[in-house]
């Protein structure tokens, strides 16, 4: 299991407007990579995919309402903007670059098709 924190911040603002919390974990036995986070605004997510030990490319998905790799969110969110659908496809360039693109689609209040809130980036290690 690997534990991290994410904050994201505008800049010239003190205050983060994004915070997440959680673990990737590799499941060897089902052969399955896991990501569990919880963002303090109110809503906790497991997806998860099927990835080998020396796979280079992976995606991981979660759903609302899915008994296993699924979505919560409070009272609110579940009202105003609900998570319906997570995607997130991984991919290791080197020992030192990662590469993701993430599509978050929420379903917002008095629209008739969901959002995709759309992120893509590549990591490098800096130290």
């Amino acid at each position: 299991a690997l534990r991290y924190s994410t904050t994201a911040d505008r800049i010239g603002e003190e205050d983060p407007f994004h915070e997440e919390l959680g673990y990737w974990l590799w499941d060897a036995n089902e052969g399955q990579v896991l990501r569990c986070f919880l963002v303090p605004r109110g809503v906790t997510m497991l997806a998860g995919g099927d990835a080998g030990a020396t796979d280079q490319d992976f995606s991981i998905g979660a759903d609302v309402g899915s008994s296993t790799y699924g979505i919560s969110s409070n009272l609110f969110l579940d009202r105003e903007f609900k998570t319906v659908r997570y995607d997130l496809k991984v991919t290791i360039v080197d020992a030192d670059t990662l590469r993701y693109e993430e599509d978050t689609q929420l379903l917002l209040k008095g629209l008739s098709d969901p959002f995709h809130h759309l992120d893509s980036n590549t990591l490098s290690r800096v130290g």
